[in-house]
């Protein structure tokens, strides 16, 4: 069986320094191929010649053509193959895959490194949560039964190191309370397994596509502190006790601080809601809010603004 790490290498087909003249032959080859087709979707190893050349590799672009070859004025050609794959393997999204079964994670790999991820696979959680915290990968897949470490075990420690790397949890284990404590130990997606590698694709290029500012493990807004990871709420030294949806609602108000959020807007991301129903579901729940929020004797932070929406402020 080719191990998946491998299979990855092979699929994006990569110029070596053993071969330099193949090398820049291939390298040449793919440079036309990769203009006369769209910009891969996953931003991956192709972005670099869709013709959209960032200033920094704009002498990479100006290679002059000689004989069919890519060349660079004082270079010699043994170095214009390695130049080609750094600059490549510098432009591709990392992602760490940790799946002790070698088909799943043969068959993932394959998959992300066709789409123009480079993949690396560890089948150990102990040496999984090594390659987390010296590659840097850009995303990571943990399955959550592992040999030598647990999966969320894994999570927990990086998000403790304040690793914030998105992470999806893969697991067989697909009941309500399984699912949750995934995603309380740090995780950011969770897939029950059996699934659809296609889905898995989607929802890695979901978690690549969120904000910086999702990741952030604790959020502030002056007095009032949300730590993601424990799931806890603080008002200076007042502990907050939040049901789950209140929370969510909470999380989403301090990341938007002294913006005016309208009921659509709450609706659409809080409650996954597509259409804006007949219904006082955010008052309700913003008025539960705001009294566990807002204590009798505190300054008011959430307020209401009448015909429009709410709006966060820390206090003056």
């Amino acid at each position: 069986m080719v191990r998946p790490a491998f299979r990855a290498m092979f699929f994006n087909k990569r110029p070596t320094a053993l071969a330099p003249e193949a090398g820049v032959e291939m390298a040449a080859e793919r440079t036309a191929h990769a203009r006369l087709r769209p910009p891969n979707k996953t931003g991956g190893a192709v972005r670099l010649f869709n013709g959209e050349t960032p200033g920094h590799l704009q002498a990479v672009d100006n290679m002059a053509l000689v004989s069919g070859k890519r060349t660079v004025p004082g270079m010699p050609r043994s170095s214009v193959a390695n130049l080609f794959a750094t600059v490549e393997n510098q432009l591709m999204t990392k992602v760490l895959l940790i799946e002790d079964d070698s088909e799943t994670a043969e068959e993932i790999t394959a998959e992300l490194a066709d789409r123009g991820f480079e993949v690396e696979w560890s089948a150990n959680g102990i040496e999984g949560l090594d390659k987390a915290r010296s590659s840097r990968p850009d995303a990571m897949i943990v399955d959550r039964l592992l040999p030598g470490m647990d999966g969320l075990t894994i999570i927990e420690a990086l998000r403790k190191d304040q690793v914030r790397t998105p992470v999806l949890v893969l697991s067989a284990l697909g009941a309500v309370d399984d699912r949750v404590r995934g995603l309380r130990m740090g995780g950011d997606d969770y897939l029950t397994k059996p699934f659809a590698i296609v889905e898995l694709v989607a929802r890695v290029e979901a978690l690549l596509r969120r904000p910086a500012e999702s990741r952030e493990t604790t959020l502030r807004v002056g007095p009032l502190e949300l730590d993601l990871i424990e799931r806890t709420a603080r008002r200076g030294d007042r502990a907050i006790d939040l049901l789950p949806r209140e929370f969510r609602l909470l999380e989403y108000m301090m990341q938007r601080s002294d913006q005016l959020l309208t009921r659509a807007m709450l609706l659409e991301e809080v409650w996954n809601y597509k259409f804006v129903p007949a219904t006082n579901l955010v008052d309700v729940h913003m008025g539960r809010l705001r009294h566990k929020v807002d204590g009798p004797d505190e300054a008011p932070m959430i307020h209401n603004v009448r015909g429009a929406g709410f709006i966060l402020r820390a206090t003056s």
